[in-house]
């Protein structure tokens, strides 16, 4: 199955998108909570509806980029956030970013690729981080034997693609996961090496 743009413009226009939590995840919204340098540069890759986003600007961060594959997403993106100059939407293939940034925040990107990106997602966000950058969010912590997204994984396979690249300051479940997603989900805080 070919995970192209076609796809995920698909799954936008045709509302198939059960992943979406209508707000920002808890997890990251506590974490954001935490933040205090409002100017962190950061990345919001495979944004989606871009809930975090929305979230990091009422929270005052004024260094916002979301990329996201789906040519529908983004431009229903840009009309929301038209008004707002602390935020840049990008059409573009997370592999093909260049800049850097001090914090990236996953949310439900890692488990749309396909599994064998997975080395390859990883090499990305070191390259797009900056000096002491930090990769902060959620994966699955489970197994959904489909041929489709979501795909999970589990705790001991993620440590093996993130240790050659980051420090794992924290891999374990979120204590704070929504009630559907109780136990099934990690958090994760990244340093660059």
């Amino acid at each position: 199955m070919s995970l192209d743009e076609k796809f995920w413009n698909d799954k936008y226009e045709n509302n198939d998108i059960k992943w979406d939590l209508k707000s920002p995840s808890q997890p990251l919204k506590e974490y954001i909570d935490q933040l205090q340098n409002k100017d962190l540069k950061i990345l919001i890759p495979g944004c989606g509806n871009a809930y975090e986003a929305e979230y990091l600007l009422e929270k005052g961060f004024k260094n916002i980029v979301l990329v996201d594959i789906s040519e529908v997403v983004v431009q229903q993106l840009k009309q929301k956030f038209r008004n707002n100059n602390h935020i840049t939407i990008l059409h573009q293939d997370f592999f093909t970013l260049k800049n850097q940034f001090d914090l990236i925040l996953e949310q439900t990107f890692f488990c749309a690729l396909n599994p064998n990106l997975r080395i390859a997602y990883v090499q990305q966000m070191h390259r797009l981080l900056s000096e002491n950058g930090k990769l902060v969010g959620v994966l699955f912590n489970r197994q959904f034997n489909n041929i489709k997204p979501p795909y999970g994984g589990h705790l001991e396979e993620y440590k093996l693609y993130f240790k050659e690249f980051f420090i794992l300051e924290k891999m374990e479940e979120c204590y704070n996961s929504i009630l559907p997603r109780k136990g099934t989900e990690l958090f994760i805080h990244l340093l660059k090496k």
